[in-house]
């Protein structure tokens, strides 16, 4: 064994004596074995896609129930519009109320809602791939469909409420300023923590249980209020990047990375959650050997994939020879998935 073998061994066996080091090595390795940096990019880009629509639909709705209150109407665009830093007085500039009436608004507000039902499919698909539900036991039609409505009912007005009442909260005058503001985080993470926790529960097979997504609801729902008050600094610099190299189209290039970074910390709670209610740490860096925790893991990827009822699947990993050295007997037993 090289020095450079000998200084890894050394590190893998320090991460995992150390149980907060070892969590959050299992979490990383788990979103690199499911690739969720790829569900990330595909959930941004129909995040992407479904975003003007729900805008549209927000904002025209506001048109018609607030118009004899145009104060309150803009204190609530603003509020929502608010949640994409930077870029959402340019997004607010662009979007309009349909001026249609009657049943032609009625069936363009239904089209532009079901338009918006691919970001709610691909919940679903990184959802149940982060929790490695059997392809066999996820949701079909048209259960899958209802769920996806369901989904964009949450997501897209759920936090959009959320924006406006903690907006509304922090333009009240019952509590002085620095009151207020607090008073609007606290409401506004409550209120998330809350719409995160639905969602998941809507984008995620049964068989999961509702309170192991807690811990990713209550995680996505800090990362989304961190994310906006530092978001102004990340989407300048973005787009003062963008900007300069593509021109107009750094709007969307600075949107779309936006969308990127909150997809990718979501997953990142959700594997955490996964991780936790799996008990799937620690976990080697450098196998083998592998630990009980890791055989564990690769027997899940491998059920992940069964896709039919009758189909048996099973992940038989051979037990680790004597030769591979410094593991305890205890963590080397096992190997059945």
């Amino acid at each position: 064994m090289n020095p450079a073998e000998r200084a890894v061994r050394a590190v893998d066996r320090a991460q995992q004596q150390r149980s907060w080091l070892a969590f959050a090595v299992a979490v990383w390795k788990k979103f690199s074995d499911d690739q969720a940096g790829n569900l990330a990019a595909l959930f941004a880009y129909f995040t992407f896609a479904s975003l003007f629509p729900l805008l549209l639909v927000f904002v025209t709705v506001l048109d018609l129930v607030l118009r004899g209150d145009p104060a309150l109407r803009d204190q609530l665009l603003s509020s929502a519009f608010g949640q994409f830093p930077v870029i959402g007085s340019q997004l607010r500039g662009h979007i309009n109320a349909l001026q249609e009436t009657g049943p032609a608004l009625i069936i363009g507000l239904i089209l532009t809602f079901l338009g918006a039902r691919g970001v709610a499919n691909a919940a679903q698909n990184a959802l149940n791939t982060v929790w490695a539900v059997p392809l066999a036991r996820r949701p079909g039609f048209p259960w899958n469909q209802l769920r996806s409505i369901g989904f964009v009912l949450v997501v897209g007005i759920g936090l959009v409420v959320t924006s406006s009442l903690s907006g509304l909260a922090a333009g009240a005058s019952v509590l002085p300023g620095p009151a207020a503001a607090a008073g609007a985080i606290v409401v506004s993470l409550a209120l998330n923590v809350g719409v995160f926790w639905l969602a998941f529960r809507l984008a995620t097979a049964s068989e999961i249980a509702t309170r192991d997504l807690r811990l990713g609801a209550v995680l996505s729902a800090v990362t989304w209020q961190v994310l906006q008050y530092f978001g102004t600094w990340i989407v300048s610099r973005q787009l003062a990047h963008s900007s300069s190299l593509y021109g107009v189209f750094g709007l969307v290039l600075g949107l779309i990375a936006w969308l990127y970074l909150q997809a990718q910390f979501t997953l990142y709670a959700l594997e955490a959650s996964m991780v936790r209610a799996r008990r799937l740490w620690p976990r080697s860096l450098a196998p083998p050997p592998l630990t009980e925790e890791d055989r564990k893991a690769l027997a899940l990827y491998v059920q992940t994939q069964q896709r039919r009822p009758e189909q048996d699947i099973d992940a038989g990993i051979p037990p680790p020879s004597a030769s591979n050295g410094d593991r305890s007997e205890e963590t080397q037993g096992g190997g059945h998935g």
